[in-house]
């Protein structure tokens, strides 16, 4: 089975038909999407329509679609638009949604952690995770194979027991600036959608990292348009300066 694996879309519609028609073309038979798809200031509700309408694709939850369904006062920008533009379906569909579960029992899917949907596997920050850091964050999953996102950085490893940890990078979002747990920088350095796909062969788990370019030029106008620059540069350069 040849599985692809996209996460953090972030309601980048653009981003996501380039990569559907794609993994179409490379044969896939299953697709799989980790989660934070709609969050930001592009096209939340069409996103969630395109998602809803893909028959047999398998959709967790991210932090944002918490995050969409539970506004407060520190509710990021991104968080806010997505829930004044999706309906009240879209809201369900996103309730429904889990951060982490089996997909068999070799492949296990995460939006950040098995544990967390806000505490990166592969990454601390804008560093790579040293395998003890991984680890740690993997407790005593057993899982031949774990898929998981929310860093937006597009990385393979293995651990020492054997296991293939994969982190298919953004579809929507290049770049961004955070400020936890200290300030930092993620820049994947172009301004392509990325996925990932897995498969199963003779000597063992096989990942497949995968950039697709796309006219990422009216998401760039709808973020200017929405008065943010920083995704502007993000999308058109995949840099945040």
């Amino acid at each position: 089975m040849r599985i692809a694996v996209i996460s953090d879309i972030h309601g980048n519609l653009a981003a996501l038909e380039a990569v559907a028609v794609d993994l179409r073309l490379r044969g896939v038979d299953q697709v799989v999407n980790l989660g934070d798809s709609l969050s930001g200031p592009l096209l939340p509700k069409e996103t969630a329509d395109f998602l809803m309408a893909q028959p047999g694709w398998l959709h967790l939850a991210g932090n944002h679609e918490r995050q969409i369904l539970e506004l407060n006062e520190r509710s990021g920008a991104g968080d806010v638009y997505a829930h004044q533009q999706t309906t009240a379906e879209q809201k369900n569909w996103m309730a429904g949604l889990k951060p982490a579960l089996r997909f068999n029992d070799e492949v296990l899917l995460c939006h950040g952690t098995p544990t967390s949907d806000t505490t990166t596997l592969l990454q601390v920050a804008d560093r790579n995770a040293t395998a003890q850091e991984i680890e740690n964050r993997l407790g005593q999953v057993s899982a031949s194979v774990i898929a998981c996102g929310h860093s937006h950085v597009a990385r393979s490893v293995r651990t020492t027991a054997g296991q293939l940890i994969v982190n298919p990078g953004s579809v929507g979002h290049p770049a961004y600036a955070y400020d936890f747990p200290y300030p930092h920088v993620i820049e994947s350095g172009s301004p392509d959608a990325r996925y990932v796909i897995i498969e199963k062969r003779q000597h063992g788990w096989t990942a497949c990292l995968i950039n697709v370019p796309y006219d990422y030029q009216p998401m760039a106008e709808l973020a200017a348009l929405r008065g943010r620059d920083d995704w502007v540069r993000a999308l058109q350069s995949g840099y945040v300066n």
